[in-house]
């Protein structure tokens, strides 16, 4: 059996973190590595840095391509891996020195098809906050990790997980994923490999570090694809759903997701997004009849959308 893990690292100008995030893959417990590190496209000096690391450790192997974004750099990624198992860093993380030895030794105890665990957030001022780590371990069949991922039982990221190379593989050669999506698409993706996966494995102890960091993707201004994609990538997964045990889950989230956006919009206190917002309650109308899936608190917002906007409005500004 091929025992090799093939970790990929897409990189977009990270020449000031790289190489902190370079060792700690490389310095990992379990040693059958190889790290793929796919530069998309940078403006800096994040190439030459990475082909400095791999001059000195044959097991980093730097790619570089014109700058497509995430998805496509990542798909990039996995057609020169090696592994029959692919894991995936973020170019501005850490992961703990433990993570790929526990994740393996999960996915072969319990013949997964996935493994994954916690993670925490940090910021360059120490600041952590802990997501999950209830310390708990938790083998699942497809239905019930399906359920799992959309109610947010665990993390929906791609960076926290060890995935067999078949899964992978066959998603990117399916067309399914649409690699438009800039925001949510780590959600979409698990959604679609985790409807292949007959058996997942978590271990809910935080391994990975997402760092907090000025200038980061996650830090990015707010734009159209902060609004509209999370909308997609659920709309993409409540319309898969449709007939499934988890349908109604996937109703649910979708729901819930037009809420938040819209919210969201009311924050930002700018007219550009009007039509954003009527368009985003168009779609809370449209969808009333999944009302009765939410909370009182959020059935209760949903339904003064609906009928009371300005009422809502003046309440959700004045309680946020």
């Amino acid at each position: 059996m091929n025992d090799l893990i093939s970790i990929i690292v897409p990189a977009y100008n990270a020449e000031k973190y790289i190489k902190e995030t370079i060792k700690s893959i490389l310095d990992q417990t379990y040693k059958k590595i190889e790290i793929i590190c796919v530069d998309d496209g940078s403006t800096d000096h994040t190439l030459q840095v990475l082909d400095s690391i791999a001059a000195f450790d044959t097991r980093v192997k730097v790619f570089t391509k014109k700058n497509e974004g995430v998805t496509l750099a990542r798909k990039y990624g996995i057609e020169q891996v090696n592994g029959e198992y692919i894991g995936f860093v973020d170019a501005d993380d850490m992961i703990e020195p433990t993570m790929y030895e526990r994740l393996y030794h999960n996915i072969n105890k319990y013949d997964a098809d996935i493994s994954h665990c916690a993670h925490d957030v940090e910021w360059l001022d120490g600041r952590k906050k802990f997501l999950y780590g209830t310390g708990s371990l938790v083998k699942q069949d497809k239905t019930a990790g399906i359920k799992s991922l959309i109610s947010g039982s665990f993390e929906p990221g791609l960076c926290n997980k060890l995935y067999k190379y078949t899964l992978l593989h066959s998603l990117f050669h399916s067309g399914a994923m649409d690699v438009s999506i800039k925001i949510n698409e780590d959600l979409l993706m698990n959604y679609y490999l985790f409807k292949e996966a007959e058996t997942t494995v978590l271990e809910d102890v935080c391994l990975y570090h997402y760092i907090k960091r000025e200038g980061s993707a996650s830090a990015l201004s707010y734009n159209k694809n902060h609004i509209w994609d999370p909308i997609k990538v659920k709309q993409i997964i409540a319309a898969d759903a449709s007939g499934t045990e988890y349908e109604n889950d996937a109703k649910k989230m979708s729901l819930f997701t037009c809420i938040n956006q819209y919210n969201n919009l009311l924050r930002q206190k700018s007219k550009k997004y009007d039509e954003d917002k009527r368009l985003i309650r168009d779609l809370i109308v449209a969808r009333k009849g999944d009302i009765k899936l939410l909370n009182k608190k959020h059935s209760f917002g949903a339904k003064l959308i609906i009928s009371f906007p300005k009422l809502y409005h003046l309440l959700y500004q004045f309680t946020s």
